[in-house]
Formats: C-alpha cells, structure tokens, sequence
C-alpha cells in the first residue's frame, strides 16, 4: 500500500474522522485510523464503536491495500508539517513510512483485519435535504440535550420522521428545544430515532454551510448520513424518548413580544446578581413592558425593565435565567414571542414569524 499527496488535502479527511477516535481506548486498535487505497483513492476511518466516520480523497502514485495507522500521530504530523508540502505514505512490513520534504517518519501499524467496521444498517427509510438545513436544525437544538443523566434515553437528540416533517427534538427534563422542517413529500415510513450526543456533536462539527443536498438514511439500530466524500454512521440509543409534545404549553394565551437583542441584553446584567446556584431571575409581565428581577444571598438586587408588545398585568414567573439565554441563542428573528398559560406555566419561546421552531422552560419557583 502507498500514496502521495499534498498536505492540505491530507490535513481535510484527517480532520474530519480524527474526533471520533477517543484518547483513553479499551481496545489498541480502537486508537488506530483505518486507511485503505483502492483505485486511486484513500478513505480514512475512525471508530469509538459507537460512532464510525469516514473520510475520503483522491491520491497519486497509489498501491491498493488497507493497513491501520495511529490517528492522533499521524495528524498531528500532517498538521505541523509546512503548508503545500508533498506527502508520499508507504507501507513497508509493520511499518509506515512518511516522507515529506527533508522529514522522515516511521510509524508502527495493526493490521486491518482487527479493525471493526459498520457494513450493513438494515435500511427502513432514507430522505434527502440540503446540508445546511439539516445543520441548522441540530444546531438550534442541540443545546437541551442532556448531559450524563441517569435516563440515557435524554443523553441525545431525536430525529423524528412524521408525515412530510423531520423534526429534531431535545431535553434535560428543565427545558426542551423543537425544530422542524417540510421535507415537502410525505415519507413511507414515520420513524423516531435517538442519536447520541457524542454523534450530535461530531456532525454538527462536520456540516458546513453548502446547500448540497446529503442523504439520511434511517436503520434498525443506526442512521448513517452520506454527503460527499464522507460517511457518517451511528448507533442510535435503545430507549424510548418522553411524550415531548405533552410538555408544550396548550392554551398559553398570555404573549408578550420584544426585541430579542434587548431581551438578551436586560437578562445577562441581571444574572450578574442572580443566585449562583439555582440562576432563578423573576419575569413579571404588565400592560406594555416586561420587568426582569434577581436576588441573591447576599441580599443584592437587579432590576431590568423592557418595553413589549403585550397586554397581560400582574402575571409573575420564575426561570432558570441560562436557559432563557440559551434559548434566545438559539433563535434567529429580530423579535420573540413569550408565551405563558398562568404562574406555574412553562414558557414557551418562538421567533415572532416562525411556528417551527419551538423553545419549552420549565418554571423555577422562587
């Protein structure tokens, strides 16, 4: 096995799959890149056995074979090698030789047939959309997902296939995060599925901002994700999410809409003094403005008073104030709209202009 190319065409795929492989490995080989070269082209492949991701690139000077090689070594030579260098890869027994320049590498290999790989992930359903706007689905959710909860089925996203919609779905059991879009035709088979949030982060990180279509296809017990020159593939978490639909406030009638630059601004001086441990600010609506109160031990106060479109009085709730802001990050309009059914409702916290996106705040009580 061997290949030349250049070091910026190396350092892309590299890149790509090196942040699946984890530091701390159970297995040896678990560390390893798998690289394999077939008819002029060489595809990199990296494994946590949870999340497999595959890059690939064209090559020059090309021997087919596979071997493994150690991905964070092999990247970081790549990374700090000059820029426009050319590299020239060859194996050579239980060894790989790098050459770049007047700089010499020798790097020890596992062979390829230790290496395990996702093949098969028994197809069920399979759409098509533009890469950014599944991205932009992801990134406006990802934020709610839980983080090492004892209910594993919340330590990840759920994608959720229903009539023409893909919807993108999160939660901690504090807040939820919605967003969806119409795919345009209705899909064969509604399917809910949880991606895990090492999976999540991993595509978020490799979306960029083209508006190339890539493909989603729904397995049994995975969802491999295909846009060009990469293959993305994932375990999906055994377990079923919570009714989320249940927890978005019916009837929450009593609105208020405000410029949401402000809304952010008047919420992060205010959590300046608000209590370090339970980030409680109060929210209390009168006819034309919002006020936002905290308190804090030490018996300090913030007070903050914002104009809004609104006719509700003496309507008072308290909020987590971090994840108030975090949702407000998470929308894009100039002006939200707050939406609450009494003093112990959640909130709900959309753009002015946009139903698809959906932002639920369980109530603090202060």
């Amino acid at each position: 096995m061997q290949f030349s190319i250049q070091r910026e065409a190396l350092l892309k795929p590299l890149q790509q799959v090196v942040g699946v492989v984890e530091r701390r490995q159970t297995l040896p080989v678990l560390a390893n890149l798998l690289v394999h070269v077939h008819q002029g082209k060489v595809s990199f492949t990296g494994t946590d056995l949870e999340v497999e991701m595959i890059a690939s690139c064209e090559v020059s000077d090309a021997a087919d074979g596979e071997v493994t090689i150690p991905a964070r070594k092999l990247f970081d030579i790549v990374k700090a090698l000059p820029d426009g260098v050319m590299i020239h890869i060859k194996l050579s027994g239980e060894r790989i030789n790098l050459n770049a320049g007047r700089s010499r590498f020798t790097l020890m290999t596992l062979p390829a047939t230790e290496f395990p790989v996702i093949e098969s992930i028994e197809l069920v359903e399979k759409v098509s959309l533009p890469e950014n706007v599944l991205r932009d689905l992801m990134e406006r959710t990802a934020f709610a997902m839980a983080n090492q909860d004892v209910r594993y089925y919340l330590n990840g996203m759920l994608l959720e296939l229903k009539q023409q919609q893909l919807r993108c779905v999160s939660t901690d059991g504090h807040r939820l995060a919605l967003k969806e879009v119409d795919l345009g035709e209705p899909v064969a088979n509604q399917r809910q599925v949880i991606i895990p949030r090492k999976g999540v982060n991993e595509l978020i990180g490799l979306f960029g901002s083209g508006e190339g279509d890539i493909d989603v296809e729904f397995g049994r017990n995975h969802i491999r994700i295909r846009r060009e020159g990469v293959v993305f593939t994932s375990k999906l978490i055994d377990g079923r999410f919570p009714d989320y639909e249940a927890v978005i406030p019916l009837g929450a009638d009593k609105q208020a809409i405000l410029a949401r630059d402000e809304l952010r601004g008047a919420l992060q001086r205010a959590a300046i003094l608000s209590n370090e441990k339970y980030r409680g600010v109060k929210i209390e609506l009168m006819p034309g403005k919002m006020r936002i109160i905290a308190h804090n031990p030490e018996q300090e106060e913030a007070v903050e008073e914002l104009e809004a479109d609104t006719g509700v009085s003496d309507l008072a709730v308290g909020f987590n104030v971090g994840y108030l802001l975090d949702a407000l990050a998470a929308l894009a309009g100039e002006k939200v709209r707050l939406s609450l059914r009494d003093a112990q409702s959640s909130c709900l916290l959309q753009d002015e202009d946009n139903e698809q996106t959906k932002h639920v705040i369980m109530p603090l009580r202060l």
